[in-house]
This record gives C-alpha cells, structure tokens and sequence, in this order.
C-alpha cells in the first residue's frame, strides 16, 4: 500500500501525489486499471476532447441523456469548489463516503515502483466508482472528458467509445501538446478509436484535416459540426428548436455538439426522444462560465459577470459576448491568471484601451504576480492597470465609485480557480 487514505481526507490524500506532477502516457492507468480489475472496460462512455467547449458539451449531453430517463455519470476538470465536483451521477456529486472508498480501492493498487500522478489517481478511482454503479444502481453510460489533450490523457484507456466529440480546437498547452493548430488537433485526435464514429467540431483547415487523418486511419465514421442557428427564443439544429440558458454565441457550436452526438447514440439503438433533447438542453447548467451572480460585499449586493477564460479562444469568446451584448458599458475586468498560459495573449484579447484593469493572484502556487500581469495589460490600456494582493481588495477596488447612470460591468476571469475561490468566499453552497 503507497499510503492510507483511511487515515487521510480526500483533499490531503489527493495532495500528496502533486509532488508527480504532470506527465501524459498510459502506462501508469493501465497498470493500475489492470490491478483494479479493469473498471473502465464495464461502462459505456462518451469520450470529449477539445480545446474549448469540452464542459459545456458535457453538460448539455448529461441534461439530455437524463431528460431521457438515463442514469449517467460525467467526469469533468478542473473544479471551482470540492473534487468531489469532478465525479457526479445524474449531476450530484459523489459523496464523501464514495470517494475515500474509491481512493483506499486505488491506494491497494498502487505499486512503489510506478507511482501514479494526481490526475491519475482521481481518474482511477472514477473508473472504479462507475463501475461499481454500474454493478449495484444500474449506470446506463458515462461521459468523460479529457484533463489535458487526448492521445495520452488517462481518460483515453476505453477502446469501444459509444462516440468521441472534438470540440473547439486552439493554442493551449502548447508545451505539452505542440505549437500548431495540427499539432494540437492530432492529440485530441488521439481519442478516435477503430470505427467509433466521431463528431468534431468545425475548426481550422490544418486541425480538421489533422483529425480526418486519423477518423480514416481508424476507419472511424466522422461528423463535421457547423454551429446551430441563433434565433430569437434560442437556437434550432437540423430540425430542432431549443432554448439556449448558456449564454455566448459559443454554446451555438457546442449545442449543435451535443445533438450530433446524441443522434450517433440513436443511431446505435438509445431511446432519446426530440423532446428530450430540447428540453434537455433548456435545463442545462454549467457553473462560472459566463455567469451572472450576485454577492454581498461590505453589506452591499452586487452583481457581477464570472467567466473562467484561461486562454486565448476563451478570452476572445468572452469579449466578444462583452462587446455584442454590453457594446455601450464600460468594463471593469478582475483577472488572475496562472504563469502556465499565455498572458499576453489572453489580456490583449480582453482588454480595449477605455477599459480598467484589476489584476489579482490565483489561489495556485503557478499564479502570476498580480504586479507583474498589471505591467503586462497596461500596454494595451488608456489608464494604468491595479495591482491587489488578494481578490478581496480586487473586489473593493473593482466596485468602488462605480455609481453612475450607466456603471461599468465588473467581469472576474482568467482562471477557473479564480472563479472557485470567488464562489467558495463569497456565496453559499
């Protein structure tokens, strides 16, 4: 036994193992599926991958499934509040007693001499918890989406996915991945098994001619994805009208994701009514993105917009919905971001020379000094940039003298751990 999570929580248990860090490959799953007795084998699952969009394509295909009738489990990361977040059945998150129970079924597989990452710990236990669903309450499927690109995230063990989505491809993860759009797209790619059909999302001619190389390798069945049309009550797909609760003119392609999928599954037999499928994605939720919450601040309520945005697509999303929506406000962006991704990039994408910039730390020891971001947006501000030690102060300064006929949006972005420790401080859960 490499440790005792009976003795540990799951947070420290899991904390332990940072110490791996990151390295992509298969060989530490496998071997530790295989000592689990093979989980990821006893679950039908849907296989996600993407630069942008995985989460909200996920969301949209387990309201559906379960507008359905199906019990269904999603796999999803990072998370904004608890890990227990990333392993949900039907949307409730597995319990306590259910995690330690799958991290001590993990901790008696691991062998010393081939340590497993955090990540890898987690996606285990997963495997072992669907599984063991399955057995005893009857889970129908699970849809799973990839950590960190696609050929060798460990998520990527399953070999008869139901059908594999591929969504927005950008640059992100450039280290790990490559620096081209093909590069990237032939790691997402890498979750194409032998005729499995696929459905990708419409892309860039080098990263769709990346994923088709592979689709007709594996003589896998593929669907290009065109984004559904925006009308006045929400979207309609290939016959379909639906309302639209995520907002961003994104959420046309990932909607139109999610039904291409869900058409795959009726094509291999899985009763999912029209119904279902417009009513399920009108019930759709998918936490800080693109969100409008409310808070208490010094005794004042206040709304603001949280979007996690950590790269450069993101950003570019998010500002275009700024601008098409709010075209007339000024914006006041509260922005953290880690020192893993491409700063610059991200902040020139956000900002117009007219808007203020607050720059605050991530709760993670990879965060960029808020110091050092603020130098960095200043080159593409009127006005100099903010520097705060915490998101606290940011907050102050943010909705401080914003009382005017018109105020400035206040938008807090740049990282999902941002946005997670803003709910976990801010708002009851």
């Amino acid at each position: 036994m490499y440790l005792k999570p009976v003795d540990l929580s799951p947070d420290a248990y899991l904390a332990s193992f940072d110490k791996f860090g990151i390295h992509l490959g298969l060989e530490r799953i496998t071997d530790l599926l295989t000592r689990l007795g093979n989980p990821h084998t006893q679950v039908p699952l849907i296989h996600v991958a993407g630069t942008n969009g995985k989460g909200s394509v996920c969301a949209f295909l387990l309201s559906i499934l379960q507008e359905a009738g199906y019990r269904v489990g999603r796999y999803t990361s990072p998370h904004l509040l608890d890990w227990r977040e990333r392993i949900s059945i039907n949307g409730d998150w597995i319990s306590e007693q259910d995690l330690s129970a799958a991290l001590q079924a993990v901790d008696r597989a691991i062998t010393p001499d081939l340590p497993p990452t955090q990540f890898e710990v987690f996606t285990a236990a997963m495997w072992w918890y669907f599984a063991e669903q399955k057995r005893r309450h009857n889970l129908d499927l699970a849809i799973l989406e990839t950590g960190l690109g696609g050929r060798l995230d460990a998520t990527n063990v399953g070999d008869r996915p139901l059908v594999s989505v591929i969504t927005a491809i950008g640059l992100d993860h450039c280290q790990q991945l490559g620096n081209t759009l093909g590069a990237i797209a032939a790691e997402k790619a890498g979750i194409i098994k032998p005729q499995c059909p696929v459905v990708v999302a419409i892309n860039a001619p080098e990263a769709i001619a990346a994923i088709q190389t592979k689709a007709q390798a594996y003589a896998a069945p593929i669907t290009i994805v065109e984004p559904a049309q925006a009308t006045p009550a929400g979207a309609t797909y290939q016959g379909l009208n639906y309302a639209l609760p995520l907002l961003g003119k994104h959420q046309l392609l990932n909607s139109a994701l999610a039904i291409a999928a869900i058409q795959s599954l009726r094509n291999q037999g899985w009763q999912v009514s029209d119904r279902a499928i417009c009513e399920g994605i009108a019930k759709t939720a998918w936490a800080g993105r693109l969100q409008w919450l409310e808070f208490n601040l010094h005794g004042e309520i206040h709304k603001i917009l949280i979007d996690g945005a950590h790269n450069v697509p993101a950003a570019e999303y998010l500002r275009q919905f700024m601008d098409e929506t709010y075209p007339h406000q000024r914006r006041i962006w509260l922005i953290g971001i880690l020192n893993t991704k491409d700063q610059t990039g991200i902040l020139k994408a956000l900002l117009h020379p007219d808007d203020l910039c607050i720059t605050v730390p991530v709760p993670s020891a990879a965060t960029t000094d808020s110091a050092d971001l603020a130098k960095l947006a200043d080159q593409f501000l009127n006005a100099p940039s903010i520097a705060c030690a915490d998101l606290s102060s940011g907050l102050t300064a943010a909705f401080t003298n914003r009382r005017s006929p018109m105020p400035p949006i206040v938008v807090l972005c740049g990282s999902l751990y941002l946005v997670g420790e803003f709910i976990r401080s801010y708002l009851p859960f």
